[in-house]
């Protein structure tokens, strides 16, 4: 359903191009709501800035333009005006994430207090597409034209903080999925075939809690060393010691009475997210002796460059996007704005972070289809909105900021712009984000016990 709706996404860019009325749906599609193909015609918007970044960032870009005559002229771009070393690597990231932030951004301010699809700007929100992607393409030329100076580096630091709070959106709506799963299949169970369900549910929870466990022994392993490495030591206990904690709260007795729905799987799932932060941090620790990569792993270690040869803490200009961990952050970042994106959650607290209401199917009632045989998405806002329109796009400028700071591997850029250095706060961030996710989960465990008197259900 997720994969039809958006590729129906696409055509209704194609649909809408000036209107605000609902968009069109493919008749192969099941019908939806007006609010979740916006959401849907958005999130593309983001995925397609991204590809963009991959395809810039590629090694050897560099040297493909300079082959395409007239492009680069004596390292420069049309009359000079622009630099062609940065229409690839790094600089390019920046560039493109800097204008898909500015973009959503400003979406953000603009749907500040909409209260339903009367309100005029909501048909900004849900129409005018092509003329939101002009606004897009304007934004991101503007944008290479910027000047070198200081920007990248002050970039830097916009994407540390944003990324930052992106990763605790991102274990939010992990809770939330870990929520709906466990509560779909015990809702199954009980509409029968209990054997069956019950067994799927065990398999998939000891399946997370066994690659978790199995993660903190390679860390111990491969990321820690007898005399060294104690950051990483400390690390690795505390995550595993606070994933012990919180996988005991979810199964207590009084915590299972107050959530009947709350239990091992979410709780093996958040585990496994935050080993996995663990080592995404572990990654950026420029101490090289305790950060080995994946392929010194399998292969033989190079000797110790002598003096004068470049240090090995930095990274060549768009040479190192595709480490293990960045691939993983992707898909993670792909899952997560796709299902942000569909998300109908019936958990009021992580809809209270989240900023929306409790979702509802689409009834038959309420299909709308036309005449012709071609359905129509249902605007279920007109009395109120189902989600915050500008927690929405604030939400995708933070999403922007993290693809800026995964594509580059959390690399701060170096004085000389030639390449990208390693440093302990791009650690730090992970590992406190990982942390305050392990928090926010916990409270979503005990707040009915600490709070008897607010309903929770």
């Amino acid at each position: 359903m997720g994969a039809c709706m958006a590729l129906s996404s696409l055509a209704s860019c194609a649909s809408c191009l000036c209107g605000s009325a609902p968009c069109l749906l493919s008749s192969c599609c099941p019908s939806t709501y007006n609010s979740t193909m916006s959401r849907l015609a958005f999130s593309f918007l983001l995925l397609l800035g991204t590809m963009v970044s991959v395809i810039m960032i590629l090694p050897g870009m560099e040297e493909r333009l300079e082959k395409i005559p007239g492009f680069c002229v004596d390292g420069s771009y049309i009359s000079g005006k622009v630099n062609c070393n940065i229409i690839v690597g790094y600089k390019s990231v920046y560039r493109m994430c800097f204008a898909m932030a500015c973009f959503f951004f400003l979406f953000s301010i603009i749907m500040i207090r909409v209260r339903s699809s009367k309100d005029p700007r909501a048909a900004i929100q849900n129409g005018f597409w092509f003329f939101k992607f002009l606004v897009l393409v304007g934004i991101t030329v503007g944008a290479f034209f910027i000047p070198d100076g200081d920007f990248t580096t002050v970039w830097y630091y916009f994407g540390v903080v944003g990324s930052f709070i992106f990763i605790l959106i991102q274990l939010i709506l992990l809770i939330d999925f870990a929520h709906s799963w466990n509560q779909s299949w015990l809702e199954k169970a009980e509409e029968g075939n209990t054997k069956c369900w019950f067994a799927a549910l065990l398999f998939v929870t000891i399946s997370c809690f066994a690659l978790a466990f199995t993660a903190v022994v390679l860390f111990y392993v491969y990321y820690t060393q007898p005399d060294d490495c104690t950051e990483h030591k400390v690390f690795i206990s505390l995550n595993f010691l606070f994933c012990i904690i919180v996988s005991v709260v979810a199964v207590l007795p009084k915590v299972q009475e107050a959530q009947p729905s709350s239990g091992l799987l979410q709780a093996s799932i958040i585990s496994l997210y935050t080993m996995y932060i663990t080592w995404s941090a572990m990654t950026n620790n420029p101490n090289k002796q305790c950060n080995p990569s994946l392929l010194s792993l399998v292969q033989p270690s190079a000797p110790t460059p002598p003096p004068g040869v470049p240090n090995p803490t930095l990274a060549p200009v768009g040479a190192q996007w595709w480490d293990a961990q960045g691939i993983v952050g992707l898909i993670i970042f792909l899952f997560c704005t796709l299902y942000a994106s569909i998300r109908s959650s019936n958990n009021s607290q992580v809809n209270k972070l989240m900023q929306t209401e409790e979702g509802q199917g689409l009834t038959a009632a309420e299909e709308s289809t036309g005449d012709d045989g071609v359905r129509r998405a249902v605007d279920n806002e007109e009395d109120g909105v189902t989600y915050s329109y500008s927690f929405f796009h604030f939400s995708l400028f933070l999403a922007s900021l993290y693809i800026m700071m995964t594509l580059t591997n959390w690399y701060k850029p170096d004085t000389d712009y030639k390449a990208m250095r390693t440093t302990m706060p791009a650690v730090w961030v992970k590992i406190c984000s990982s942390w305050i996710g392990l928090g926010l989960y916990l409270w979503t465990l005990v707040a009915p016990l600490v709070l008897p008197d607010r309903d929770f259900n």
